[in-house]
């Protein structure tokens, strides 16, 4: 099983490659082996693209080796027709021997079907390989899927003393150009950004990816903006450009260029927008503040993961960081900043 979990950790490796164009589809990369060496693999590389068990299986120059291989694939291959065939069918017509999946794919159009289906055709599936490592790298669309909701990303930068921003709610930059490169490379990772009304009007942010390339398959992030009482001004930097913008608000439905309004209502106002940005399959998001938007987030639970940048300034008095409660999961020590990660376990 030692070998068989290395090819499974490169099959993380390879279904991480996806990261950013692959949305609201799973992460998945695939290995093929036979004879101890690896043959072919591959992965998910855009939505709508083949899917990781065809790149993979494609790659092998000579396909008589295919026969009696062994696949190993980070989520149970497909087993439905979506804009791609299924990958179960795949398998089974090119007479592979055995697969080896991490996860069981929780779509209910899979979920168990593409093993199922494996097995009725003679073929050895063994299931679970490093099933929480597995499920870590899926985390969005496993959200996406079971809690019917984005995946929830926050995200701040706070000083030594324990500040978000100065008095006056100045917060440039508390984070040194390190931090904020690896900020716009998270950008061009996900789905969706989230800023609230007085982060908008205090800092003027673009929330675009600037400080990172993004490659042809990618595009820039949703932006979203909660104005309940549409106080903000149209001459503001995210509601500039092509880049589609998302006001939530309390008065109106309206398009207007790029920026859609939606009204929402006041009662139960977060859940209902997660719901919203749900149904227009925006897999994960990233809430960048500020301080009340934060902890709105934290206070109702609706939060998965926290990145958090600590820097080596001191404000002494200003806007205090929000507290979180989860599991400390990582923590580096970057140019001039430390960033630590949690996770919700709730």
């Amino acid at each position: 099983m030692d070998a068989v979990e290395k090819y499974m950790r490169r099959a993380f490796e390879l279904a991480q490659l996806g990261l950013g164009t692959v949305s609201p589809n799973p992460l998945v990369g695939c290995v093929v082996v036979k004879n101890g060496k690896i043959i072919g693999e591959g992965y998910h590389q855009q939505f709508g693209g083949p899917h990781a068990e065809v790149d993979a299986l494609n790659s092998i120059k000579d396909s008589s080796l295919v026969k009696g291989s062994q696949v190993i694939v980070s989520l149970e291959p497909c087993s439905h027709h979506g804009k791609t065939p299924p990958c179960a069918d795949l398998i089974i017509g090119n007479e592979v021997g055995e697969v080896y999946l991490s996860n069981i794919d929780p779509n209910p159009l899979v979920a168990g079907k593409g093993v199922e289906k494996l097995r009725n055709a003679g073929i050895t599936v063994n299931t679970g390989i490093l099933e929480k490592e597995g499920s870590f790298i899926n985390r969005r669309f496993f959200a996406q899927i079971i809690k019917k909701r984005p995946y929830i990303i926050l995200k701040w930068a706070q000083t030594q003393d324990g500040f978000l921003a100065r008095i006056n709610n100045d917060s440039k930059w508390i984070s040194d150009s390190y931090s904020r490169k690896i900020v716009h490379k998270w950008r061009a990772e996900e789905d969706a950004i989230l800023v609230g009304t007085n982060t908008a009007f205090h800092d003027n942010p673009t929330l675009n990816v600037r400080d990172w390339s993004i490659n042809k398959n990618q595009s820039q992030p949703v932006r979203v903006v909660v104005d309940k009482h549409l106080q903000l001004k149209n001459d503001l930097n995210l509601f500039q450009g092509a880049q589609p913008t998302i006001c939530f608000n309390l008065k109106k439905n309206e398009i207007s260029g790029n920026v859609e309004y939606v009204k929402l209502n006041d009662q139960d106002f977060l859940q209902s927008m997660l719901n919203e940005l749900h149904s227009r399959n925006i897999q994960s998001i990233i809430i960048e503040g500020g301080a009340k938007t934060l902890e709105s987030f934290i206070k109702n639970n609706l939060w998965d993961e926290a990145r958090i940048f600590e820097s080596q300034k001191r404000f002494v008095e200003g806007i205090a960081s929000p507290k979180i409660e989860g599991s400390l999961i990582s923590q580096n020590k970057l140019k001039d900043d430390t960033l630590s990660v949690f996770i919700n376990n709730s």
